[in-house]
């Protein structure tokens, strides 16, 4: 069974969002490997990489979603006969290994962007690539399992910043603690219907859906503004 929480009104501007998202997130892995390069400093490395992985795991759901909504056959009239050429030979597949490929990567994203202040051990990385590939396996049918593993990489990752937060006091530390903050109550959003199965409406389910969404887009809104404001700190220092 294929289906997706998006209310048919919001279908589209969904994509639209995750676009934007898309491409927020690669700027700000060019600003990371920009630092990377001028510093040398393997943090900045290790951040753009994290914020890389969840983009292409962006364009995934984009690709898998377009695949979903729109149309992907065309039809030709040969006598009485009606020939169907179908794109994709089972809408099916797509739809799995794309929202796989989603949460695999998103997953893995936040892990790498999760480990950067702490100490790495052989053992603790085997031990989540385990649990991340499971999550996002079990996540494609159980959508819960996706979202709670994303929240918690989210708790711990505001945890670890807020920290960071204490010992720095920047601006700019700050704004990733926010931006994190609300990406964690958009994917709240998306635990409360299976937290209160048959309680929830459908349309209330949809309205979270949208509000989370939207929730989104004010996230990467706030990463593009600390993308132009380091972009152009970073050209005042140069000159």
């Amino acid at each position: 069974m294929r289906f997706v929480l998006t209310p048919d009104w919001f279908l589209g501007k969904d994509v639209m969002i995750e676009g934007f998202s898309f491409i927020v997130l690669l700027a700000f892995f060019f600003l990371c490997w920009r630092y990377y390069n001028l510093s040398k400093k393997k943090n900045f490395l290790y951040l753009g990489i994290g914020f890389l992985l969840i983009a292409i795991a962006q364009m995934a759901t984009i690709i898998t979603k377009l695949v979903l909504y729109y149309d992907t056959s065309f039809t030709q009239q040969i006598g009485q006969m009606i020939v169907t050429y179908h794109v994709f030979k089972t809408i099916d597949i797509m739809y799995y290994v794309g929202f796989f490929f989603h949460k695999l990567l998103t997953l893995a994203g936040l892990y790498i962007i999760y480990r950067l202040p702490l100490k790495k051990s052989p053992g603790d990385i085997l031990l989540a690539v385990y649990f991340i590939f499971l999550s996002a396996l079990f996540g494609t049918n159980i959508n819960f399992i996706f979202h709670i593993t994303v929240l918690i990489f989210l708790v711990m990752i505001i945890r670890n910043y807020c920290i960071v937060y204490r010992e720095n006091k920047s601006s700019n530390t700050k704004v990733l603690i926010v931006v994190f903050s609300i990406l964690a109550l958009g994917h709240l959003l998306y635990v409360i219907p299976e937290l209160c199965e048959g309680v929830c409406s459908i349309m209330a389910v949809g309205g979270m859906a949208v509000t989370a969404n939207l929730l989104e887009l004010i996230s990467f809104l706030l990463l593009l503004f600390l993308i132009i404001k380091l972009f152009f700190n970073n050209g005042k220092k140069k000159k």
